[in-house]
């Protein structure tokens, strides 16, 4: 299988220099913060490298009282929590893409039976938006449009909408580091990267010897 890994920032990146899976060819793009760059490089990776599966893998917002700093959450699908085109009945037809796009079936599949033996992995909904949520003023405003929502980053989706248009299975794979409704929130993230990131790439490993 060829699978195309993204990532945001060059910490993830440099974590994933040198993965190697016998059974799979891998290419490994970082494409820089936000919704944009996130698009840029899932066109350029599907034109270039054709793969028969997208992930995204990198860090994002916990906006669920379920989470913790840590925990490892998969987007069994993702949407934009900052697009607002009028009220929409038909989002598809009217305008191009779906409100909701799923993660790939086979990804979400095993990662629900590792989450089995495991407090550690949730699956829901992403939300996407090119803001860093940092305070729960905009925590509670995302979640009041989406209250399923576990997770909120800078890319997810927009590489999903790619994938979409492209026929391309995609799906997100985050690792929380940070949860704004608690008052050492920054803290939180500065400390986060001291080890955290290893646990998303261990979790990414597990999945890739699945496949």
């Amino acid at each position: 299988m060829k699978i195309g890994i993204i990532v945001a920032m060059s910490k993830e990146y440099e974590l994933l220099q040198g993965i190697e899976f016998p059974q799979h060819e891998i290419k490994i793009v970082r494409s820089g913060i936000g919704k944009v760059n996130a698009a840029i490089s899932a066109i350029e990776l599907i034109n270039d490298f054709n793969p028969d599966l997208v992930i995204n893998s990198g860090v994002a917002g916990g906006i669920d009282s379920c989470l913790s700093v840590a925990d490892l959450v998969i987007g069994t699908q993702t949407c934009y929590h900052d697009f607002y085109a009028g009220e929409v009945s038909d989002h598809l037809k009217e305008l191009g893409f779906e409100k909701f796009i799923s993660g790939d079936a086979r990804v979400i599949d095993v990662v629900k039976t590792l989450a089995e033996c495991r407090n550690d992995i949730k699956l829901g909904l992403g939300c996407t938006g090119d803001q860093f949520i940092t305070t729960k003023e905009e925590l509670f405003k995302i979640k009041e449009k989406f209250p399923e929502a576990l997770f909120v980053d800078m890319e997810s989706n927009a590489i999903a909408h790619v994938c979409a248009k492209r026929n391309k299975p995609f799906v997100s794979l985050r690792i929380i580091s940070d949860t704004p409704w608690v008052e050492y929130h920054a803290e939180q993230y500065a400390n986060f990267w001291n080890d955290a990131p290893g646990k998303n790439f261990e979790l990414l490993k597990n999945i890739l010897q699945a496949l």
